[in-house]
């Protein structure tokens, strides 16, 4: 059995004891259609892992006002078009109450203007992109926005002295609003963007022309936002090409799929904004919950990491609206229940949402790698 297989196995054990202690309550299905193979693969994985492990928190304890949970995951590859096939597939043959953990501009981009979810009525909770976006219907984040990120790090380095800035980013559609979003903050802070480089959306290619012009106009510090292939494929170019700028990546260039590509000299120095708590250092309870349920879960096919730790949120809020809703469940009921969150204290981070507004969390908070691939605060 594969690995990723066997912890699918080990954390279901939890919901069906506590399905047969409450019979005839409701199996609640949470759908996820994500990349668990592809460029995203470990970071889909470690989200849908992430998920479960809050899931089965709730099942083994009981359940939640009689029910219990079960995720159904289906892979996309990363692909927009499979997002879309095996979402409709999902919601037909499992009827899930509420839908988590997408991943991808094109995908959710596309998710959003099918307006399927509107003819559904059904509920996106927990969702990664590499854009700015405005606000959808029925669409909620668990972490803070891309323009919060961007703030934090240009006001930091507007702190320390920095005001030549670059970006690299992911070419498409949204590209402009995000650069429109870049030149507002560093304006705000009396920094200039002085150089702009992107790719080819859905790649992780970056051209040697893309890097020349960057080393040519010598920013000081060069923001990167990007999936995190796209962000080491950069970064391992910029290096060899001699670039010496500070570089800052946002919270989708994962650290562990960073430290595959490059070696510690080119990793070390990187800073990358992360949208939840540190995994790897318990400082809070959340951290101490999620610490303790991953030492105790056999077979993590991904190691702990910060996707799995934002699924672990997703996977709490979504229990936490179902005790919201009572003993009837519904999928009115479950976006009226979320809608009521407005100050949820998971143990040092907290999720709220309003009528009009899906995006639940400002935390934002920078991190530097080490050479020997690590984390510091």
């Amino acid at each position: 059995m594969k690995p990723f297989q066997s912890l699918i196995r080990s954390l279901a054990v939890g919901g069906v004891m506590a399905a047969s202690l409450a019979a005839g309550a409701a199996q609640i299905v949470v759908g996820q259609v994500a990349p668990m193979t592809g460029l995203e693969g470990n970071q889909g994985r470690a989200y849908s892992t992430g998920i479960r492990l809050a899931l089965n928190k709730a099942n083994t304890a009981g359940g939640v006002n009689g029910h219990t949970f079960s995720l159904m995951s289906k892979d996309d590859g990363g692909r927009p078009a499979d997002t879309m096939a095996a979402t409709r597939l999902l919601l037909s043959e499992s009827r899930p109450l509420v839908l988590a953990g997408y991943f991808g501009d094109r995908s959710i981009g596309e998710l959003v203007s099918s307006g399927l979810l509107e003819k559904e009525n059904i509920a996106l909770v927990g969702y990664r992109i590499n854009e700015i976006r405005g606000e959808a219907p029925l669409v909620y984040s668990v972490r803070a926005t891309l323009r919060d990120e961007i703030n934090k790090i240009v006001e930091h380095l507007a702190t320390v002295g920095i005001t030549r800035l670059g970006l690299f980013y992911q070419d498409g559609p949204a590209a402009p609003l995000l650069i429109a979003a870049m030149e507002e903050v560093a304006k705000s802070k009396g920094v200039k963007l002085t150089v702009k480089g992107s790719y080819a959306p859905g790649t992780a290619k970056v051209t040697s022309a893309v890097v020349d012009t960057f080393v040519a106009a010598s920013p000081q510090a060069i923001i990167i936002v990007s999936s995190g292939s796209a962000a080491a494929a950069f970064i391992e170019k910029y290096r060899m090409d001699g670039g010496v700028a500070q570089l800052f990546a946002h919270s989708g260039a994962d650290i562990e799929q960073i430290s595959q590509r490059l070696g510690e000299e080119q990793m070390k120095g990187v800073a990358i904004a992360q949208v939840t708590p540190n995994p790897y250092k318990i400082s809070g309870r959340l951290i101490k919950e999620f610490s303790d349920i991953t030492a105790k879960t056999p077979n993590l096919d991904v190691p702990v990491s910060y996707a799995m730790m934002e699924g672990y949120i997703a996977g709490s809020v979504i229990v936490d609206a179902v005790r919201r809703m009572g003993a009837k469940v519904s999928r009115e009921g479950f976006v009226a229940a979320l809608e009521s969150i407005d100050n949820l204290d998971l143990g040092g981070y907290k999720v709220g949402f309003k009528p009009g507004v899906r995006s639940g969390s400002k935390f934002v908070e920078l991190t530097i790698i080490t050479a020997t691939g690590r984390i510091r605060q």
